[in-house]
């Protein structure tokens, strides 16, 4: 599965300029006014994992091939984007296909890039845009519960627990909260997997800031209580874009910062919708492969062909620091560290793996 992630924002608050950052070699357009995007631009970006490169090195792979998050980049909202006012609702249906939504919100002040609200305000930038959200959520939940109206008078127990959960999800949007807040029972939310509403979706909030603002962050964003930020400065991304990893390691120490904000992002992300990652490692190729937590080992499977589940039979399975410390797979059996896992077995993170299937 490939991670997608939405980068949402009102206009000029650099989301393309990040984006651009973070993406080597995009080419989104960073101007000085509303809409400068108009398609949304995507770029593939590689999760860092430290653990690669050994066990690549180990099997002496040909290839090493990371797992890689997908950024969206759309078009900054405004005010009455929900009713359609800017690029409004062409731009809210690819929000609907990402995983998760990375929400910039401006810290840095800067005289010459205007600001469409006339004024800094994250707290204020984070409302208008939750709103026009939860207002286009409205709009999918009452369609949904008017075409429901039929399948109700058939007694069936699905449209039940879907007219529940959207009962539940139109009260709290009405009230003005996000959809994710809804308290759904899980037969709710089975019959619900097919909405894709924008305000159910996890979200991450980016503080774009200055260079001075950043390393003291912490004291900034006390007065933003209930947001949990994570802080990047797009014009530091975009110099360690042109930086070697040592130089990059140095101009971090200098800037007391441990990670780029790139890679604070994506494992931030990780961590919020339950991924994890597993290894598949031999002298074809070393290759990282992302999962939900929780996944059993026919569904790991899945990851690398759906074949994988159907014909499962057994993993043999290894944790990745013993694979490593015991120079690769004849070491690790060798030592008795490789175990012979079946269909309920839960695979976790960074297992190396070798599947065994009959199709």
């Amino acid at each position: 599965m490939s991670l997608k992630i939405a980068i949402v924002g009102l206009p000029n608050v650099g989301k393309s300029t990040l984006f651009n950052a973070m993406v080597r070699g995009s080419k989104a357009e960073a101007a000085n006014y509303p809409f400068c995007t108009i398609e949304p631009n995507v770029g593939i970006v590689e999760v860092p994992d430290e653990r690669l490169a050994p066990l690549g090195e180990i099997s002496q792979s040909k290839k090493i091939i990371p797992a890689v998050v997908e950024f969206i980049d759309i078009a900054g909202l405004v005010r009455g984007a929900s009713k359609g006012e800017g690029l409004g609702n062409k731009f809210l249906a690819h929000i609907r296909e990402c995983d998760a939504i990375g929400m910039v919100v401006r810290f840095f002040e800067d005289a010459n890039v205007t600001h469409v609200e006339g004024k800094i305000d994250p707290a204020d930038d984070i409302k208008t845009i939750e709103t026009e959200l939860q207002l286009a959520d409205i709009t999918t939940v009452d369609k949904r519960l008017f075409s429901l109206e039929k399948e109700l008078k058939s007694g069936s127990a699905e449209s039940k627990f879907a007219h529940s959960g959207l009962q539940k999800i139109k009260d709290k949007l009405y009230a003005g909260h996000n959809a994710r807040e809804a308290d759904l029972t899980d037969p709710e939310k089975d019959t619900l997997k097919d909405l894709s509403l924008m305000t159910q979706k996890p979200i991450l909030y980016v503080a774009n800031c200055g260079e001075d603002q950043l390393a003291q962050f912490s004291v900034l964003s006390t007065q933003y209580t209930g947001y949990k930020f994570l802080p990047i400065s797009a014009k530091i991304e975009a110099e360690l874009n042109e930086l070697t990893e040592s130089e990059k390691a140095e101009y971090l120490e200098t800037l007391g910062i441990d990670d780029s904000g790139l890679n604070i992002l994506i494992k931030q992300a990780y961590k919020t919708l339950g991924l994890s990652t597993y290894f598949t490692s031999g002298e074809k190729e070393t290759r990282a492969w992302t999962i939900h937590e929780g996944d059993t080992a026919p569904i790991a499977a899945g990851a690398i062909h759906t074949d994988f589940t159907k014909g499962f039979i057994a993993a043999e399975v290894v944790p990745w620091a013993d694979f490593y410390a015991q120079g690769g797979w004849t070491g690790a059996k060798t030592h008795g560290l490789v175990r012979t896992e079946g269909k309920t077995y839960i695979v976790k993170d960074g297992d190396v793996v070798i599947f065994r299937f009959n199709v």
